[in-house]
């Protein structure tokens, strides 16, 4: 044969499902071709023939290397003609000269040939052009131990370069290299950190600033920074000389104590709260000073004498006093001024200026408690001054003031910053003691700011908007919640805490004089469970029942892009449900065409689906649902031949190549199989992946001219075949069988 290619080699990259990769060279035997596996990370693994792989040699033209196993994905296949390099071609004396056994040491030398060229091509070479004074190392291999083979300063081959100097070198610029990358990764740390710190700082003082804003001669309308004032915000009035708190949802300022004059007006009338004993007094002598009304001319007479002009002269404010006798004898009930707080004739609500302790107190259902000032402000302050670490806080302050208050109606401050109260946040209380979540420093300032709470024996809910009731402050344990008389029901909406969107309980339409009471369960349930009446209203959580429908099977395979009616079969079909079929290989959906229940088992749908691989999902219309566990349904178009049929061609006794392929087509992928083993006798191998006709010596031992008839069939991936007859033929004569070219 001629060689007219120089390849000696192939590469491919596996895919980790191919097995057949082509060699486009021709080989001398099937055991000087090396199939080799190179991993990415350079690693070769030489394969053993019958072990790992098989060849199919197709002479001049290459061949195919079957792989048993796909290699994986990411792996390089390389192909590399190997050749022995021998000679075993013996010429006797006065022999005939074989042509065909010249022609084959020829070839043989060629490829060996080739073969040292590739190698070369792989070798570091001098061009041409380029001068060198010598290519040998005459070194010895004592003096070579330790060096690096380079270049001199001619430029000649030299290997004196000290190999352990170098890697010094460059282990110290490699370590020096890492000391600064790590010097600039703490560097931009320390940086971040400061930038970080500073950022807090920054949006702790702006909070604090917008909070307090500090002296002001009248009430502020906006922050410190011009924005909306926010519930809560302090500042002092320097011309009342107290503190004022805003009230966001009043949109007002309040005062937080009482000013100099208020206090002097309610030591005033505390003080004129005795005689209202001789008011009484005198009200009880109303007989006799209707008598003295009588006695008008006698009266006139004594007119001149001065201090019964006076009396005249106050007639209406005593005739005043007595109409209101009743309001000021039960005023005189109410407030009292004492020292200390009164032990008798005690009622809720009572108020009595403590003159000892100098506060204004109510009487409660608890006891007796500090009032607060008129408008819900600052019943007290405490402050201290912290230890290291300390984290509990109670008793006298540094103002000797002892920790009191209505525990959950106070602020708690720290050098100035208001903190979060409860479990998992800043601190806790119980209105005695402040216990910080983490210690203060030394000198640290913690101020508790504590509020009046008011008790509220009824509430008329037609007043109130907004805010929570408990039930000791409602008349009676039963909230009811009535309609508007006219077409609007009863509800109960619970909003969310950004605006009124909510769930609302309202009542439902029902007959006349009819009361309906559900009465909830006495715990949450497990996940999953469902509320459930026994009967008289009571509910109860229970495990949920669901009927969900299954799916078993569908009667057949369909063709592609076509409408098909079809069965499915399963069970708990129920109404018209929504059928959908789901492809396996994308998870895109088809909805059926049209449905139609034959009965709970059986549903006859219409469906038109692009070729590949179905699972079936049925929806009933309680929303249940139920897909099928495989893909069990397939929309596929048979395979086809490309090859036409009957004769693929004559060729002479005893070839060896290939003969011919057979190609073939579908929406899958396709194998090619005989049908029965005709090609046996014809010493014919078929290719399963490629439909490639092989052979190492066509016709075998028959000499005669021969027609070899047989099938072949195809097919895919759906399990779909398609089958074509195809005959082969062998020749004898004098260009056929053994004989010289």
């Amino acid at each position: 044969m001629t060689i007219s290619s120089l390849n000696v080699k192939n590469s491919y990259n596996a895919d980790g499902s191919t097995t057949s990769f082509a060699y486009t060279f021709p080989i001398h035997s099937t055991a000087e071709l090396k199939v080799i596996l190179r991993a990415a990370n350079g690693t070769e693994t030489i394969q053993t023939l019958t072990t790992h792989y098989s060849i199919v040699d197709n002479g001049a033209s290459g061949g195919q290397v079957n792989f048993v196993s796909a290699p994986a994905s990411g792996i390089a296949v390389v192909l590399l003609r190997d050749t022995n390099l021998t000679q075993e071609t013996d010429y006797i004396a006065n022999d005939p000269f074989p042509a065909e056994t010249h022609e084959a040491a020829l070839d043989k030398l060629t490829l060996q040939q080739q073969e040292l060229q590739e190698e070369l091509d792989r070798a570091l070479k001098i061009s041409r052009s380029n001068d060198i004074a010598s290519s040998e190392i005459v070194q010895t291999a004592t003096t070579r131990a330790g060096k690096l083979l380079g270049f001199d300063s001619s430029g000649n081959l030299d290997t004196s370069l000290d190999a352990s100097s170098i890697a010094t070198n460059a282990t110290a610029a490699a370590n020096s290299a890492t000391a600064a990358a790590a010097s600039e990764a703490a560097a931009q740390t320390a940086q971040a950190a400061a930038e970080s710190a500073k950022n807090a700082a920054e949006v702790a003082l702006d909070t604090f600033d917008d909070r307090f804003l500090g002296a002001k001669s009248s009430d502020p309308s906006v922050d410190n920074d011009g924005n909306a004032l926010v519930d809560g915000s302090l500042y002092f009035d320097t011309q009342n000389n107290v503190m004022k708190v805003y009230d966001l949802g009043n949109t007002i300022w309040r005062q937080l104590s009482l000013t100099g004059t208020n206090q002097t007006n309610v030591n005033l009338v505390a003080g004129q709260i005795s005689p209202t004993n001789n008011i009484s007094t005198l009200a009880a002598q109303n007989a006799n000073l209707t008598t003295l009304a009588g006695l008008n001319s006698e009266i006139s007479t004594l007119a001149g004498i001065t201090n019964l002009g006076n009396l005249a002269n106050a007639h209406a404010a005593v005739t005043n006093v007595n109409n209101n006798l009743a309001g000021v004898n039960s005023f005189n009930d109410r407030y009292r001024v004492t020292a200390g707080v009164p032990t008798t004739s005690l009622d809720v609500g009572d108020l009595a200026f403590d003159t000892n302790a100098g506060e204004l107190k109510v009487y409660k259902a608890s006891g007796w408690a500090n009032a607060g000032s008129s408008v819900n402000g600052t019943s007290a302050r405490f402050r201290y001054i912290a230890t290291a670490g300390q984290t509990a806080f109670s008793g006298a302050d540094v103002n000797s003031n002892v920790m009191n208050f209505d525990s959950g109606f106070a602020d708690v401050y720290l050098n100035g910053v208001k903190l979060v109260s409860g479990a998992g946040n800043d601190y806790t209380e119980n209105g005695t003691s402040v216990t910080l979540a983490a210690g203060a420093g030394v000198g640290d300032i913690l101020e508790v700011v504590g509020f009046g709470t008011f008790n509220v024996a009824a509430i008329n809910a037609a007043n109130i908007s907004s805010g929570t009731i408990n039930n000791d402050r409602l008349p009676s344990p039963t909230l009811i919640v009535k309609g508007d008389g006219s077409s609007i029901d009863g509800a109960i909406q619970l909003n969310c805490h950004v605006n009124t969107h909510g769930v609302k309980i309202q009542a439902p339409p029902h007959s006349a004089g009819a009361t309906y009471t559900l009465t909830l369960p006495n715990n949450t349930g497990s996940n999953g469970q469902v509320l459930s009446t026994n009967g008289s209203g009571v509910l109860s959580f229970i495990d949920a029942v669901e009927t969900k429908p299954t799916i078993a099977n569908v009667s057949q395979t369909i063709a592609p892009a076509t409408a098909t009616n079809i069965n499915i079969t399963g069970t708990n079909f129920s109404n018209i449900p929504q059928v959908e079929f789901i492809k396996s290989d994308t998870g895109a959906i088809t909805q059926a065409n049209s449905i139609s229940l034959t009965n709970s088992t059986t549903l006859a749908v219409n469906v038109t689906l692009a070729s590949g691989t179905y699972f079936v999902r049925v929806e009933l219309d309680d929303g249940n649902a139920g897909r099928s566990t495989n893909a069990i349904i397939t929309a596929s178009t048979a395979p086809s031949f490309s090859t036409s049929a009957g004769s693929l061609g004559t060729f002479a006794g005893n070839f060896s190549g290939t003969v011919a392929t057979i190609a073939g087509s579908s929406d899958s992928a396709i194998t090619f199989s005989e049908v029965g083993s005709n090609l046996a006798s014809a010493n014919v191998t078929l290719n399963t992946s490629t439909g490639a006709l092989t052979t190492t010596d066509f016709g075998g031992s028959s000499t005669t001219a021969t027609q070899y008839n047989f099938t072949i069939r195809i097919t895919d991936a759906e399990g779909q075949t398609t089958d074509r007859a195809f005959s082969l033929t062998s020749s004898f004569g004098a260009s056929g069988g053994a004989q010289f070219n």
